[in-house]
């Protein structure tokens, strides 16, 4: 997707180049016993965004997505995947590219790795997983607020220690 804005007359430019699965694990490690257990795990989710620019104006975007399945005390399976992304973005002002790194780019990559969850968790004959919706805009504004805050914080300490 290309586009120009006229008031700065700097195409700017957001293209995605690949997405790709860049790492999967799935553990069964009760095995066999999984099955003859009573169907009813906690499941507990982490989610973790990782970006880095690659060169010029290509950047990676990792989403990260670790769900563990619990049988009282007992892990069920776990599956972790890397789902990423190599995007192409030039002509966005400095001020905006984090938040495109970590709203949009993430939300590109959300429906491949709720498929590849479903899929490995499906091919592990346990029952499929739907991968609840995930608010990057709101987890992003939530990040800076508390970086602000981190950040007057430190302010008020260095202001004591003077």
């Amino acid at each position: 997707i290309g586009f120009s804005m006229a008031e700065n007359k700097h195409k700017q430019t957001f293209a995605i180049k690949r997405i790709y699965l860049k790492d999967l694990s799935f553990e069964a490690p009760l095995g066999a016993d999984a099955f003859v257990e009573k169907w009813q795990p906690a499941i507990n989710q982490e989610l973790n965004l990782n970006t880095k620019k690659i060169r010029d104006d290509h950047y990676e975007v990792t989403l990260r997505v670790t769900l563990t399945a619990r049988i009282e005390e007992k892990t069920a399976f776990l599956v972790e995947i890397h789902q990423a992304g190599l995007f192409l973005i030039s002509g966005i002002p400095d001020a905006k590219l984090p938040q495109l790194l970590n709203t949009v780019c993430p939300n590109i990559l959300l429906p491949y790795i709720r498929e590849a969850i479903d899929s490995v968790v499906v091919k592990g004959t346990f029952p499929a997983i739907m991968l609840s919706p995930i608010n990057f805009e709101a987890l992003y504004v939530q990040a800076m607020e508390k970086q602000q805050m981190d950040n007057r914080q430190e302010e008020q300490d260095s202001v004591k220690i003077h």
